[in-house]
């Protein structure tokens, strides 16, 4: 019989991602409801420190993967140390946070292990003993509720910044297992050759708590200097519509929308954006939502919480001389 949830952290560098944190915490709320431990798996190189402070978030027990192949992320190693684990513990429930990373590493490890999976989840609940999970479907028109049939274990992928993260209680201690598996060479079929790193500063907007996106209102590459210097102030990072990117004015790394990063910020501020289904799909779950835009009917007025109808070019200097007496 299947028994206790695990939740698999993610890290860049040895540096813990915000994710880990939620999922976690999520993971605690679980366990809880199901009566069963909580065990975070950890993967990475000299990454043993780090294990303690999970038990601050809920961690019963955290199983360390340390080996210097799984120091940079790749999806064969992983999988390979991973799918491992799973067979021998079988967990009830694994669940990974629905970042870059959590999407291509759960995707590969449900293959693995001949198991069902729900992506890019919202909300979780325990039903009969069973995780029941809820994720947006049609470009997040609609909810799906998931459940799970005589599959172990039930998997899962929470979306960033939806899932709260526990008050941290530093009383909690974990047990701290190194992990028994094996790896080699022959198993890792890919490699990163060299990792090329944002050097603007800015939190990566999957992680953001504000966000300033511009569309194709914004006119121009020059046109998202007046949403830069309104992030700068309210300490935001800058997204994206696709047609924004298609025209060259922003990298792709800052594309919001289904081909682009979801977002789930607590404010994100839509500066010329239409509101296109595509767009919608990436920032539907944003706690407040502010649009700004010369167009009264834009559809993004539909899934704002507050909507100005104007220049943005007016508009948002004039929060951002607003925003400075706050700062």
């Amino acid at each position: 019989m299947a028994q206790g949830v695990w939740t698999i952290a993610e890290q860049r560098e040895g540096e813990i991602r915000k994710v880990t944190y939620e999922i976690i915490s999520e993971g605690r709320r679980i366990a809880d409801a199901m009566g069963q431990e909580l065990t975070v798996v950890l993967l990475g190189s000299n990454i043993k420190e780090k294990a303690a402070d999970f038990a601050h978030y809920g961690a019963d027990k955290v199983l360390v993967a340390d080996d210097p192949k799984l120091g940079t992320y790749t999806t064969d190693a992983y999988v390979a140390v991973i799918s491992q684990l799973a067979k021998a513990e079988e967990p009830a429930v694994i669940l990974l946070g629905s970042s870059v990373e959590g999407k291509d590493l759960s995707a590969r490890l449900a293959a693995s292990l001949d198991v069902a999976m729900a992506q890019d989840c919202t909300a979780f609940s325990v039903e009969n003993g069973n995780l029941v999970a809820i994720r947006p479907i049609y470009a997040g028109k609609a909810y799906a509720k998931v459940t799970y049939e005589n599959s172990w274990p039930q998997m899962a992928t929470a979306r960033p910044n939806v899932m709260p993260i526990n008050a941290p209680d530093t009383s909690r201690t974990a047990q701290v297992v190194d992990a028994s598996f094996s790896l080699d060479d022959s198993q890792i079929k890919t490699k990163v050759v060299e990792a090329i790193k944002d050097e603007s500063g800015k939190v990566d907007l999957t992680e953001a708590d504000k966000i300033v996106s511009g569309g194709r209102g914004v006119k121009s590459a020059d046109g998202f200097k007046v949403l830069e210097d309104l992030a700068d102030v309210i300490g935001a990072s800058v997204g994206a519509s696709r047609s924004a990117v298609d025209e060259g004015w922003r990298p792709h790394p800052d594309q919001v929308g289904q081909t682009g990063k979801v977002v789930s910020p607590n404010l994100y501020i839509a500066c010329g954006i239409s509101g296109a289904i595509q767009h919608m799909a990436g920032m539907s779950t944003s706690k407040v939502v502010v649009a700004i835009n010369k167009d009264p009917d834009a559809a993004i007025f539909q899934k704002s919480d507050y909507g100005i109808v104007g220049d943005l070019f007016e508009v948002v200097p004039a929060l951002t001389e607003e925003a400075k007496k706050f700062a």
